[in-house]
């Protein structure tokens, strides 16, 4: 099968490469449930043995020896990781209208960078509607496109080969991811070594598990498309009310606004997860990995425990969230509608900048395992001659709209 089960899966509408990866403290029973996580997660044939890494060789608890890139993509799919219809009842509890709505777009797409030897990560939040040149010859469309292409196209030939149902689902999916992995790799100019894709339901359950995330927002909205009501200020969202958080676009100032909240919310969790013990306390702990077994799909080479361990000698556990510059979020296209303009040279020089900076510095205290909070959200600005536009992203601890 072209999806595995590797004694079968883990990752994050973000949340998870974030938080299950980066985050991760050091008990004895943390390795424990580590060991029954990686026997329970979904995966998926998707990077090449060239980008592949090869981690055996490094010591449990220390540093990764090589820089590693990862993608986190949320998927805007009405099936769970194994193909499977969701269920119309929890749709509606999603606000996720019917089984044929979504179309697989990547409303989401992070590459997190971890840098060899310790040092922070920075994750590079890509606006979904950026028009670029899609993997495969399918010319340019908005980047969040590139996976259903990549699907839709293997769909007549998995079918030749007898596929059908779910087993057809699952096959076609990886089709996609490989076409999202290429396409970001020529526009970021990055070798994307691991893969983290999840949907709908798994965001809402991994919300859940942590016991829900604070956010704030500097005023009350509401949006009938997404399920958004909140009210201004400070408040601790989870479930339903997560998702509609991070996928509310009716009503902000622009798709940006969305990724800065995307950004804040994984920035809570993480620091939700530690402040709370997640990682000492048993029942937590067992809460979110399983969560994370029903809910994301990996790459079939990640060796998460491994993976985990290596991070353990992180110096400081921080993470800087940033985003690619644009020129216009008003870009006229012949077939997509209005989508976000992108200078691929730009965005590659920026990635460049982004992920050689040292600048990242961890906010809070240390927590156990010497690891700490993730770092406060922001932006490298373009240079003064620069035209290009910044989204308005928060801080840990500010409000967002």
């Amino acid at each position: 099968m072209l999806l595995s089960s590797r004694g079968s899966r883990i990752g994050g509408r973000v949340a998870l490469g974030v938080v299950s990866t980066v985050v991760l403290g050091a008990t004895g029973y943390l390795w424990t449930q580590l060991n029954t996580l990686d026997a329970g997660l979904v995966t998926a044939d998707v990077i090449p043995p060239a980008a592949q890494i090869d981690t055996e060789d490094t010591p449990p608890g220390e540093p990764l020896q090589v820089a590693q890139n990862i993608l986190l993509v949320g998927i805007d799919a009405r099936t769970d990781t194994y193909g499977n219809p969701l269920p119309q009842n929890v749709l509606d509890a999603l606000h996720a209208g019917g089984g044929d709505d979504g179309g697989d777009t990547t409303d989401t797409m992070i590459v997190v960078h971890i840098p060899a030897g310790g040092a922070a990560a920075t994750a590079i939040s890509i606006p979904r509607d950026s028009y670029v040149d899609i993997a495969g010859g399918y010319g340019k469309h908005k980047i969040n496109s590139a996976y259903s292409r990549g699907k839709s196209a293997a769909m007549s030939g998995l079918r030749a080969q007898g596929l059908s149902g779910a087993q057809l689902e699952v096959a076609a999916n990886e089709a996609g991811a490989k076409t999202a992995i290429q396409t970001v790799e020529k526009f970021t100019g990055l070798t994307i070594n691991h893969y983290a894709a999840i949907n709908l339901a798994g965001f809402d359950a991994l919300s859940q598990a942590v016991g829900g995330v604070e956010v704030c927002l500097k005023a009350p909205v509401q949006d009938k498309y997404s399920g958004a009501n909140f009210a201004a200020g400070p408040q601790t969202l989870s479930g339903a009310q997560a998702l509609a958080f991070v996928r509310q676009r009716h009503g902000l100032p622009s798709d940006l606004d969305r990724i800065a909240r995307q950004q804040a919310f994984l920035s809570g969790m993480a620091k939700k997860v530690l402040s709370a013990g997640t990682f000492t306390d048993p029942s937590k702990l067992s809460s979110l990995v399983n969560a994370v077994q029903g809910s994301v799909v990996l790459d079939k080479g990640w060796d998460i425990l491994s993976f985990a361990q290596q991070l353990r000698g992180m110096s400081s556990g921080a993470i800087a969230f940033v985003t690619i510059p644009v020129q216009s979020l008003s870009l006229p296209t012949p077939s997509d509608g209005d989508a976000v303009k992108v200078d691929p040279a730009q965005v590659q020089q920026f990635v460049r900048t982004a992920i050689n900076s040292a600048a990242v510095q961890a906010s809070g205290d240390d927590t156990t395992g010497g690891v700490k909070p993730v770092a406060a959200t922001g932006t490298n600005a373009p240079g003064p001659s620069s035209n290009t536009k910044q989204p308005a992203t928060s801080t840990a601890a500010g409000c967002v709209n």
